[in-house]
């Protein structure tokens, strides 16, 4: 047996009994559960590449650890994390198949993070909006209509002012805008994928009621793609970036209708390569093709991105918190991306952010660059809110941003 780590979410935690404890989460929604990986057991984990046999890596991590493992303390882990999903392989493929055919059975999307990251009944999850966001923004003020928008998908619980700053303004812009009906919400995948996008021909179910989505235009957009959008649709029944938004626009509708274009944006090759989006051609067909979908619905779509900027600190595999300087510098630099995306530098925009991904670790660089990207001409933004969510067990920091674009 040579074990395989599948391509999950690593997190590093604090734990009472070992005092750092590495998390594996399954963002793409196969696993039920997550794994809780104490340090003894992470050079062995860690070389689950496909490429050694559990007896080498026994030799390897005891010489690592300077103590002898057993191989079958490496079987024992590897079938204890095979059971649960997180290798690759026969049991986990079987998992897969059936987790997608009951996804694809669905006529909308469950609210997977109902009653953890928010409130999950519909009047406590209303108030809380309107209080804990919406009202500690303070009132947005009125501008031109609102034609784009970006906010955060950090959880509602610690981004509810900028939940708010963003909403609030949406909502104010809604008071006159009476045509806008259909809103394209491209959000992080971070689950990873084989396609540049991939869209969601479901609903959203939410709390406060289903936002449904607009099938007329996923199906365009899937008919102008050389790839295969769906190919990737099993990332959405997890993934947070879009549920969170589906959940402030529906309150924001309220008794109003309105319909959801759902599209996880990933372009994992070019985030790897930090190449040029537009220099890939399934990507630059794609983008044109929504940014022509949405001409042709003469103004009535709304473009949201569900996207954070920075991750930093020891959760995130930094050896230390930052300091007040280098929180200070972090804000700096992550204004100067926003910069670029207000003043409708989509390439600009990826470039600064590209250029110190693996530091920044910015995991809103695709939704923020395809919403730039596809954005008329005329339109330019604002930054409302700028905020540093920080970890009060470690320190580790969260920033994400509201932006409006106005036209």
């Amino acid at each position: 047996m040579r074990p395989r780590l599948r391509p999950v979410e690593t997190i590093v935690v604090p734990d009472p009994r070992h005092g750092k404890v590495l998390v594996l989460r399954d963002t793409q929604g196969v696993a039920k559960g997550h794994a809780v990986l104490p340090p003894p057991l992470i050079p062995i984990v860690a070389r689950f590449t496909g490429r050694l046999t559990c007896a080498q890596i026994a030799k390897e991590a005891s010489r690592e650890l300077g103590d002898e493992i057993p191989t079958s303390v490496v079987e024992q882990v590897a079938e204890q994390l095979d059971q649960g999903l997180f290798l690759e392989g026969e049991t986990f493929e079987r998992a897969l198949d059936g987790v997608r055919k009951d996804f694809a059975a669905l006529s909308a999307r469950p609210a997977s993070h109902a009653g953890g990251a928010y409130p999950g009944e519909r009047v406590e999850l209303a108030e809380y909006i309107d209080r804990k966001c919406m009202e500690a923004a303070g009132k947005a003020k009125k501008g031109a209509l609102i034609r784009a928008l970006v906010a955060p998908h950090i959880d509602p619980w610690r981004g509810a002012v900028g939940y708010g700053h963003a909403y609030g303004a949406l909502a104010a812009s809604l008071e006159s805008d009476e045509d806008a009906d259909t809103f394209v919400v491209l959000g992080t995948s971070h689950a990873p994928m084989r396609e540049p996008f991939a869209l969601c021909d479901k609903a959203y179910d939410t709390p406060l009621g289903p936002m449904p989505v607009d099938a007329a235009f996923v199906s365009e957009l899937a008919a102008a793609a050389d790839f295969d959008p769906f190919a990737d649709q099993l990332n959405h029944k997890r993934e947070h970036s879009i549920e969170f938004q589906a959940v402030f626009l529906k309150h924001v509708l309220g008794k109003r209708k309105g319909r959801i274009v759902p599209i996880l944006a990933g372009l994992g090759d070019e985030q790897s390569s930090r190449k040029d989006p537009r220099k890939t051609a399934a990507v630059a067909r794609f983008l044109d093709a929504l940014r022509e979908g949405i001409a042709k619905r003469n103004g009535r779509v709304v473009l949201v991105a569900g996207a954070d900027m920075a991750h930093v600190g020891p959760r995130f595999g930094d050896p230390e918190p930052h300091d007040a300087s280098k929180r200070s510098a972090l804000e700096k630099t992550d204004r100067e991306s926003l910069d670029l995306a207000t003043q409708h530098d989509a390439r600009g925009f990826w470039a600064h952010v590209a250029g110190d991904l693996e530091e920044r670790r910015v995991c809103g660089l695709a939704p923020i660059f395809s919403l730039v990207d596809v954005l008329d001409d005329e339109a330019r933004g604002e930054v409302l809110h700028y905020e540093q969510n920080v970890d009060p067990d470690d320190g580790s920091i969260v920033s994400h941003a509201a932006l409006a674009f106005r036209a």
